[in-house]
C-alpha cells in the first residue's frame, strides 16, 4: 500500500514552510538569475544578429549573386552568363584620395551604374531615397564630410575631377558586403573612375557585377555553375545566403565566447545552488527531522524539499529570463558598431526556452546530492549531522547523470560548434574534478601535518579535515572565484597589449597605392623634399588567385575544394601578389634558397610557411596562379617566416621578377618618418604635396587606421569584459554563499569554544588561519588555472598574441586574495555575536 504524500498535499506543506521571501534560498535565486539572464540576453542578441544576416541576405549583398575580379572589367562572356540569370548592376571599387581646399582623405571610391542599387535605396541624411549620383555630383559619407569639412552643394576634387557634394550617406544598404574599407564611402557614377586616371592598367580596382533573379532561384547553383564554367578566371563569388562571409564569422565567433561564458556564469553558479540548497536544508534540519519522527517517509521528504527548491529555481530562472530580455536595448547600445547588422533586437524564444532549461537543469543537478542526503537519512541522523554530516548516498548520482546528459545533448543540438562546446563542458568537468581531489588532498594533508603548539593555529587546521568540515565546498567555491578573477585579468592585459602596444610601435607612417613605376624617383623626391630622413619601401603590387597547387601532375585544383582551412585563407579568391629579387624585409627563409638577382631560369615562388603547412606544399611543388585572366605555373622554391606584426607589406606569394614582372602594375610604397620629423606641420605638408604631384595614387595616413582599429577592438574588449564580468559576479556570489554555508556549521563549533572561554580575537584568528590557508594554496591553483583559460580565449578563440601583464594579474589575483578573507571575516561576525546559551538551547 502506498503511504507517500500525494504531491498536492506536499505542496502545501511545502508552501507553509516556504518563505515568501524566500529566505534560505536566496542564494540560490541570485545564481540562477545571474546565469539564465546571460544566456538569455546573449542567446537573443546573437540570434537576432544571425537572424538579421539571414533575412536580409538579398539587400547586404545587393542582389542574388556578386561576381567580382581585379584589375580587369568582366570578359562579355562572363557578363553574358550573368545576365542571362536577371538584372545586372556594373560598377568598381578602389581606394582614391578626395580634396576640398587644403584638405584631403583617403575614401573608398564606389562607382555604380544607373540600375544600383537592384534590391533596397540609399538613404541620404536628408531623408532622400536615391540611387546612383546624377553626371558631376556624388554621395558622400559622413565621415569623408567631416574630414574635408564639406556640405551639400559644395566642390570637391577627384584627381583632377570636379563633384559636386549631392547628398550626406545615412544609410547604404549593401555597406556591410563591402567589406574592410581604408576610408569613408563616396558614391560616384560608374564613368568618373576612367574619367580620373583611376582604372588604368596595373590600377588597383575592383569590379562588382551584380544580378537580381527575376523570381526566385537557387543563387548557390547559380554561383557553382559560374565556378564551374570560368574556374581559371580568378573570380570571387557571393550568394545571398553568405552575403557578408566576415560578419557571419564574426558574429559566429563572438557567440560562441559569449555562450561559453554564459555557461561558465551558469556552472559556476552551480556551486552555489549546491551550497545554497544544503544550507537551506540544514537551516530546515529540524522540520525534516520532526517530518519523519511523525512518520513522514524518504519520499515524502523528497517531495516536499524538491518542490521548494523548484520554487525557488522557476523564480530565479524567470527573474534571469526578464532581466535578460531588460538588458538586451542596453547590450545592443554598448557593443554599438560591433553589430554586424541593424538587428530587430528582441527576445528570441528558443534562446530564452533554452536558458531557461540550463538554469533549470544546472539547479538539478547541484541540487540533487544535498536533496538526496535528507531524503535518505533517519531523523536521528539528521539531529546528529552539526558533528556527523552524513554522506551523498549513491542514488544522489541517477538526476545527476541524466541532468548532465540533458545540458550535454542541449549544447551540442544547439551550437553552431559543437565540438568547442564539448572540449568547454568537458574543461569544466576536469577543473571541477580537479577542485574536488583538490580539496580532498587538503583534508588529509591537513590531518597528517604535525600538531602546532599554536592552540589557534591547531585548531584551525583541524577545521579542515574534522567531520562535517565544508572543505571541499570552499575548495570548489575559493577556486573558482579567484580563477575568474585570474582570468578576467589575464584576458584584460591581453587585449589591451594587443591593441595598443606591439602594432603602433612599429608601423610607418603612410601607406601609398597606386602608384606608377615611372614616376617612383619623382615620388622619392617629392617625400625627401619636406622629410628628409624619410625612409621608403616600395614594392610591386599586384592580384591574382591561386588556382592549384601540389606536385606536377597531380596538382590539386582550388575549385575543387569544398572546404578551405582557416590557416589557407590566400586560398580564398584574388590575393595581393608581388615580385622581388631580394629576400623581403621582416621575413626569413626558413627552407629552400631564394633566388639570384637578375635570375633568369625557370619561374619561382616563395611561399609563407604556415599557408605552406596548412595545404600541405612541399618545394619543388608546382603552383598555378590566374593574373589578369591569364595561367601561370610556378615551381616552390622556399619558405618564409613572415613578421605579420610588422604592418608593412606581407605578401604571402613573393615571385621571382622572370615570373609575373611583365604584367601591368603599379607600385606601392610605405613612408617612415624619422622621429624629429614627426609633426603636425610636417606631416601636412607632405600630404598636401603627395596629392597634388599624384593625384591618381592614395595616400593613406597610418595613425588614422590605428585610431579606427583601436576604437573598434576597444568595443569588442569591452563587450569580452562585460561578458566575462557575468562570471565573475557569479563566482563572488558563490563564494559569498560557500562562506555562509560555512558559517553555519560553525556555530556549534564557536559556541563550544565560547564556552570553554576563546575570546572573541581568538575566533577572528581561527577563522583567518583556516580561511588563509586555504586561500594562499587555491592562490596559486587559481593561477595557473585563469592562466591557461586566458590563453584558450585569448590565441584559440580570438587569435592574438598572449600577452598579460603579469604585475596587473598578480594584484588583480591579491585583490581576489584580500576579498576572500574580508569576506571570511565579515561572515564570522554574527557567530561572534551569538549567545552562547541561546545558541545551546537550539542545537
Amino acid at each position: 500500500m502506498n503511504t507517500n504524500l500525494p504531491w498536492p498535499t506536499a505542496w502545501r506543506i511545502a508552501r507553509r514552510d516556504l518563505s515568501a521571501r524566500f529566505r534560505g534560498l536566496r542564494l540560490l535565486i541570485a545564481c540562477l538569475f545571474l546565469g539564465v539572464g546571460a544566456l538569455a540576453a546573449i542567446g537573443s542578441l546573437t540570434g537576432a544578429i544571425r537572424d538579421g544576416l539571414a533575412t536580409q541576405g538579398r539587400q547586404i549583398l545587393g542582389g542574388d549573386v556578386e561576381a567580382s575580379v581585379w584589375q580587369r572589367p568582366l570578359t562579355p562572356d562572363e557578363t553574358a552568363f550573368l545576365a542571362a540569370r536577371g538584372a545586372l548592376t556594373t560598377g568598381a571599387r578602389m581606394q582614391a584620395m578626395l580634396g576640398h581646399g587644403d584638405l584631403t582623405a583617403p575614401i573608398e571610391l564606389k562607382a555604380v551604374d544607373d540600375r544600383w542599387p537592384l534590391v533596397g535605396r540609399l538613404v541620404l541624411a536628408d531623408g532622400r531615397r536615391v540611387g546612383a549620383p546624377p553626371p558631376g555630383t556624388a554621395w558622400l559619407a559622413e565621415g569623408a564630410a567631416a574630414r574635408l569639412s564639406v556640405r551639400v552643394g559644395d566642390v570637391v576634387m577627384l584627381s583632377g575631377q570636379p563633384l559636386t557634394v549631392g547628398g550626406i550617406i545615412a544609410d547604404e544598404p549593401d555597406r556591410l558586403s563591402e567589406g574592410f574599407a581604408l576610408g569613408p564611402t563616396v558614391i560616384v557614377g560608374a564613368d568618373v573612375p576612367a574619367r580620373a586616371g583611376l582604372t588604368t592598367p596595373g590600377a588597383m580596382y575592383r569590379t562588382k557585377v551584380r544580378v537580381a533573379c527575376p523570381h526566385a532561384c537557387d543563387a548557390v547553383a547559380v554561383a557553382d555553375a559560374m565556378r564551374a564554367r570560368f574556374p581559371t578566371a580568378g573570380l570571387s563569388l557571393k550568394t545571398r545566403d553568405k552575403a557578408a562571409p566576415g560578419a557571419e564569422n564574426f558574429v559566429a565567433h563572438m557567440g560562441d565566447f559569449l555562450v561559453l561564458v554564459g555557461l561558465a556564469a551558469l556552472l559556476i553558479a552551480g556551486i552555489g545552488i549546491g551550497g545554497g540548497t544544503a544550507s537551506y536544508l540544514e537551516a530546515r534540519r529540524a522540520s525534516i527531522a520532526t517530518l519523519k519522527v511523525l512518520g513522514a517517509t524518504g519520499t515524502d521528504i523528497a517531495r516536499i524539499t524538491l518542490l521548494q527548491i523548484a520554487a525557488a529555481a522557476l523564480v530565479g530562472s524567470f527573474a534571469g529570463l526578464a532581466a535578460g530580455m531588460a538588458a538586451l536595448p542596453l547590450l545592443a547600445q554598448a557593443i554599438g558598431k560591433l553589430l554586424p547588422v541593424a538587428a530587430a533586437i528582441r527576445p528570441d524564444l528558443p534562446a530564452l526556452l533554452r536558458a531557461a532549461a540550463y538554469g533549470l537543469l544546472v539547479a538539478l543537478v547541484f541540487a540533487a546530492p544535498p536533496l538526496a542526503q535528507a531524503r535518505r537519512f533517519p531523523a536521528m541522523a539528521l539531529f546528529r549531522a552539526r558533528v556527523a554530516a552524513p554522506d551523498t548516498p549513491r542514488g544522489a548520482l541517477i538526476p545527476v547523470a541524466l541532468g548532465l546528459a540533458a545540458i550535454l545533448a542541449i549544447a551540442l543540438l544547439s551550437s553552431p560548434s559543437p565540438a568547442l562546446v564539448l572540449t568547454f563542458l568537458g574543461g569544466a568537468a576536469a577543473l571541477f574534478a580537479l577542485l574536488g581531489l583538490l580539496g580532498l588532498a587538503i583534508r588529509r594533508l591537513a590531518a597528517r601535518l604535525p600538531r602546532s603548539r599554536h592552540a589557534l593555529v591547531r585548531v584551525g587546521l583541524a577545521n579542515l579535515h574534522r567531520p562535517g568540515a565544508q572543505t571541499g565546498r570552499l575548495v570548489t567555491a575559493i577556486g573558482f572565484g579567484l580563477s575568474a578573477f585570474v582570468l578576467l585579468a589575464v584576458v584584460e592585459t591581453s587585449l589591451d597589449a594587443n591593441i595598443a602596444a606591439r602594432v603602433p610601435a612599429r608601423a610607418p607612417d603612410w601607406f601609398v597605392l597606386d602608384l606608377p613605376p615611372e614616376r617612383l624617383p619623382a615620388f622619392e623626391a617629392t617625400v625627401h623634399a619636406t622629410a628628409p630622413a624619410a625612409h621608403i619601401r616600395t614594392v610591386p603590387a599586384l592580384r591574382g588567385a591561386i588556382l592549384a597547387y601540389g606536385p606536377e601532375g597531380a596538382m590539386i585544383r582550388v575549385a575543387d575544394l569544398k572546404d578551405i582551412p582557416d590557416d589557407a585563407w590566400a586560398l580564398k579568391g584574388e590575393r595581393g601578389l608581388t615580385y622581388s629579387d631580394a629576400i623581403p624585409e621582416g621575413n626569413a627563409v626558413t627552407a629552400g634558397h631564394w633566388w639570384p638577382a637578375h635570375y633568369t631560369g625557370p619561374p619561382l615562388v616563395s611561399v609563407d610557411e604556415k599557408f605552406a603547412n596548412a595545404v600541405g606544399l612541399h618545394l619543388g611543388d608546382k603552383l598555378t596562379i590566374g593574373l589578369l585572366g591569364v595561367e601561370r605555373t610556378v615551381t616552390v622554391a622556399a619558405f618564409r617566416r613572415i613578421d605579420w606584426d610588422s604592418f608593412g607589406f606581407n605578401y604571402v606569394l613573393v615571385f621571382s621578377p622572370n615570373a609575373i614582372a611583365d604584367a601591368p602594375h603599379k607600385l606601392a610604397a610605405t613612408i617612415a618618418l624619422a622621429p624629429a620629423e614627426r609633426t603636425p606641420q610636417t606631416r601636412a605638408a607632405l600630404l598636401r604635396n603627395l596629392t597634388r604631384a599624384f593625384p591618381a595614387s592614395s595616400v593613406i595616413e597610418v595613425g588614422n587606421l590605428l585610431r579606427d582599429a583601436r576604437a573598434l577592438l576597444d568595443q569588442m574588449s569591452t563587450a569580452i569584459l562585460s561578458a566575462a564580468s557575468v562570471a565573475v559576479l557569479a563566482g563572488l556570489a558563490v563564494l559569498v554563499g560557500a562562506i555562509a554555508a560555512a558559517r553555519a556549521s560553525r556555530l556549534y563549533d564557536n559556541v563550544i569554544l565560547r564556552v570553554l572561554g576563546a575570546g572573541r580575537a581568538q575566533l577572528l584568528v581561527l577563522q583567518l588561519v583556516e580561511f588563509g590557508a586555504l586561500a594562499l594554496i587555491l592562490a596559486l591553483v587559481a593561477l595557473l588555472l585563469g592562466t591557461g583559460l586566458g590563453w584558450l580565449v585569448i590565441v584559440h578563440q580570438f587569435q592574438f598574441a598572449f600577452l598579460p601583464d603579469w604585475p596587473r594579474v598578480l594584484a588583480v589575483l591579491g585583490a581576489g586574495l584580500g576579498l576572500t578573507l574580508a569576506f571570511a571575516l565579515g561572515g564570522s561576525l554574527p557567530l561572534l555575536r551569538a549567545k552562547p546559551a541561546e545558541a545551546l538551547r537550539e542545537l
